[in-house]
């Protein structure tokens, strides 16, 4: 097992990777930017190094600073996190080439599976069912417009190395076409520094349900049962729960065992998730691989009774798997609600500055994953996410009670957030039905968007 380990990432994340470290006895470093100088995340590691200023290019995404940290300091291991360099081939093949293990899948892997137009050729070559789109990536404007012709309005434009809702345009006629296009791959561009992008059919109202995947180095593979992810604003989570009440018995062990067909089909180890798009006739399709450990992976640990950092560390030193799939149960129901720092009443804009007042709520299945601290300043340079709140109820109604009861229990004063909207959300008669799609927000706060 390893003796010390790096956290390439901030927030409430650094501050997971770290607390699970100390029960595992394991050192932590952390790096920071000159704008994260006070962070909790500083102060929780055993050691702390400034890799650069505020700007993420200049530190967290500093390849060359972050592996220098990690060889002064003497960590034999990096964990990215999510976000950052948590999908970066280069990234973990430098660590490779360092002698520093990447906490995360290989360099090759990450490439086939991140790069969303090579993710499709491979699940489409593993027998996976795909959405109709481009079979490889498109640079030119005017190939996409004849592939769409082909396809059929509307049309999706994604950026072949994406996330995050970025580099992405659902299209839905062809005088658009063009514009849409061109401004996608401007932000891919911008983004990602890669202009590939690909093209799919458009599937209207679907559920987003994603796959939690565990793989060893030994070849064993299992999954973790699924995650409801369709409440969403502009392609990216708001609410998450564990199970999908929509799934029977029979899709959710055909959809898991295909989770495990596709990590298998790539050699997959480490944590991934595997992401499909159901429809309304209950069919679904493989939409993307993520090769990281996800924001809502507590959901998962929380109806499982897992610690999935702890294993994604031990997988990475090379240990197998401590559970198979016949050891994996679901107990109860869990909801997670991100809470960020941002004013849902003027277009859900970005409310950096300092937390004058904070208090979490806490209480039975009740859990709180964040880096705030009364007196913290929160930056204007990084995401705007500040915590996750986490519940878990002996079923779907009772974590619906209990996520109302600590969403009113959490008090956040200095900045705006989004907490009373999540609330609303909660309070919704479709989403407590269950009657809700990835169009859910769009649909049913217009006014907001």
């Amino acid at each position: 097992m390893f003796r010390k380990i790096l956290i390439a990432n901030r927030g409430e994340i650094a501050v997971r990777i770290i607390r699970a470290c100390r029960e595992m006895e394991i050192m932590t470093v952390a790096v920071y930017s000159e704008a994260d100088k006070e962070a909790l995340h500083t102060q929780l590691a055993d050691e702390a190094v400034c890799i650069g200023p505020a700007a993420v290019k200049d530190s967290y995404l500093n390849m060359e600073a972050i592996i220098s940290a990690a060889i002064v300091t003497g960590a034999e291991a990096i964990h990215p996190g999510f976000g950052f360099l948590s999908e970066n081939s280069r990234f973990a093949n430098m660590c490779a080439t360092c002698g520093i293990t990447f906490i995360g899948p290989s360099g090759d892997i990450i490439d086939r599976m991140g790069n969303k137009s090579e993710a499709r050729k491979s699940m489409m070559e593993a027998g996976v069912p795909v959405i109709r789109g481009s079979k490889q990536a498109l640079k030119d404007v005017e190939e996409g417009m004849q592939l769409a012709e082909e396809i059929g309005y509307p049309v999706i434009v994604k950026a072949s190395a994406g996330g995050g809702g970025k580099g992405m345009r659902v299209i839905r006629n062809p005088e658009t076409f063009r514009e849409q296009f061109l401004n996608a791959q401007l932000e891919a561009r911008n983004g990602f520094g890669d202009d590939t992008m690909y093209l799919e059919q458009y599937i209207e109202r679907p559920k987003h349900i994603e796959f939690q995947i565990a793989a060893d180095q030994q070849g064993n593979v299992v999954h973790l049962y699924e995650r409801d992810c369709s409440i969403q604003r502009k392609h990216q989570k708001v609410l998450e729960e564990s199970p999908a009440q929509v799934l029977s018995e029979e899709l959710r062990k055909k959809m898991g065992e295909t989770a495990v067909k596709a990590a298998k089909a790539i050699g997959y180890y480490s944590m991934g998730t595997v992401e499909f798009l159901l429809d309304a006739n209950q069919n679904f399709y493989f939409m993307e691989m993520n090769t990281r450990i996800q924001v809502e992976h507590p959901v998962t640990e929380m109806v499982t009774d897992t610690d999935l950092i702890q294993e994604m560390i031990r997988i990475a030193a090379g240990e197998p798997l401590s559970f198979t799939q016949d050891d994996i149960h679901l107990s109860g129901h869990a909801l997670e609600c991100r809470v960020n720092a941002e004013d849902p009443s003027h277009g859900f804009r970005p409310s950096p500055g300092l937390i004058e007042y904070i208090h979490t709520p806490g209480g039975n299945g009740v859990r709180v994953d964040t880096a705030m601290f009364q007196g913290y300043e929160i930056p204007p340079y990084y995401d705007s996410m500040i915590a996750k709140l986490i519940v878990k109820g002996k079923d779907r109604q009772d974590a619906i009670a209990k996520m109302r009861s600590a969403l009113g229990e959490f008090v956040v004063e200095g900045v705006m957030t989004n907490l009373d909207f999540q609330y609303e959300i909660l309070n919704h008669p479709k989403f407590q039905k269950g009657d809700f799609s990835t169009a859910f927000i769009e649909e049913e706060y217009p006014e907001l968007l």
